[in-house]
C-alpha cells in the first residue's frame, strides 16, 4: 500500500477507478478499507475515482501518541489532497470523517468541489457531551470489557432497530463487532470532542454540499445532522429511515445512490454541460 507524507506523518492510501476525484473520509476507529465494502465499487462504476486513506491512529497510517486535535486530522487530509494533486475534488465523509470534510469545504474551498456529509454535525448536544465523558472515563480507567459484551453494546450504539430485530442480520454483525474486538485508534476519540460550535463558521461555506442523516442514528442523530444543513448555505438535507449510525452499512444501495446522485450533479461534466 502506498503512502504519502503530510504533515509531519505517513498516511497510507489507495486509489481505484478513473474519472473526477472523491475523496473518501472515515469515521473514528474505522479502517479506510470499509469503504470497499460497497461505496468505492459503485463510485468507481458510476465514474469516479476513488482515493480512500486511513487516518492518524489508524494502521498502517503513523500512530502518534496522546489525543488528536480536529484541526491536526483537516490538515492531514488537506496535505494529502495537495500531495496527490486531486483538488478540486468531490469528498465524500462520515461521522468524524464528514466534521473533516465540513472544515475543508469551508476552509479551503479552492480543494473542493462538493461534500456529501454523512452522519456529521456542527456542535455535541448535552447527550452526546454525556457519552463522549463517559467513553473518555471508560478509556482512561483501563477497565478491558468482555468482547461478547462490547460486540452487544456496539450493535445497540450503532445499528437501527430494523436491523436488530432481524435474528439473521443482527447475529451477522455480532459476529463482526466481536471478531473486531471493539478496539478504538488512539486519540481520534478525542478530535470530535475538539469540535465547539461550528454553526456560525459552517454560514461561510461557499461549495455545494449534502448533508445525510440516518433516523436512528443515536451519535449523529437527524437533528443534529439538520443543524449543519441549516447552517450551510443551500446545503441539501436527506434523511434515510431504518438506519443506525452505520447505515451506510445497512443500507448502501440507498446510500450509494444518495452519494452519486449529489456528485452527478456537481461534476465538470455537468457543469459544460451547463455553459455549452
Amino acid at each position: 500500500m502506498p503512502f504519502v507524507r503530510t504533515n509531519g506523518i505517513r498516511l497510507s492510501y489507495q486509489r481505484s477507478g478513473e474519472g473526477e476525484p472523491v475523496v473518501l473520509i472515515m469515521g473514528s476507529s474505522a479502517a479506510a478499507h470499509t469503504w470497499n465494502m460497497h461505496q468505492t465499487p459503485a463510485l468507481n462504476r458510476a465514474g469516479f475515482e476513488t482515493v480512500t486513506f486511513d487516518n492518524r491512529g489508524m494502521p498502517p497510517s503513523d500512530r502518534p501518541e496522546g489525543d488528536y486535535r480536529l484541526a491536526d486530522m483537516v490538515a492531514d487530509t488537506r496535505g494529502l489532497i495537495e500531495g496527490l494533486e486531486l483538488g478540486r475534488c468531490h469528498l465524500v465523509g462520515v461521522s468524524l470523517g464528514a466534521l473533516i470534510a465540513q472544515e475543508l469545504a469551508l476552509g479551503r474551498p479552492d480543494l473542493v468541489r462538493s461534500a456529501v456529509l454523512i452522519a456529521t454535525r456542527a456542535r455535541s448536544d448535552a447527550l452526546r457531551r454525556a457519552q463522549s465523558a463517559a467513553d473518555r472515563e471508560l478509556r482512561e480507567s483501563g477497565t478491558r470489557l468482555p468482547t461478547g459484551y462490547r460486540a452487544v453494546t456496539t450493535a445497540t450504539e450503532m445499528l437501527s432497530p430494523a436491523t436488530l430485530n432481524d435474528d439473521r442480520a443482527v447475529s451477522a454483525w455480532l459476529e463482526l463487532f466481536e471478531l473486531a474486538g471493539g478496539g478504538t485508534a488512539g486519540g481520534q476519540a478525542a478530535a470530535a470532542d475538539d469540535l465547539g460550535d461550528r454553526r456560525a463558521a459552517l454560514r461561510d461555506v461557499t461549495v455545494p454540499c449534502r448533508a445525510i442523516a440516518f433516523s436512528d442514528d443515536r451519535i449523529c442523530p437527524p437533528h443534529l445532522v439538520a443543524e449543519v444543513a441549516d447552517a450551510i448555505p443551500e446545503c441539501e438535507f436527506l434523511e434515510i429511515p431504518d438506519c443506525g449510525h452505520l447505515g451506510y452499512l445497512e443500507r448502501p444501495e440507498v446510500i450509494n445512490s444518495a452519494i452519486i446522485g449529489f456528485l452527478d450533479e456537481n461534476s465538470d461534466q455537468v457543469a459544460a454541460s451547463a455553459g455549452a
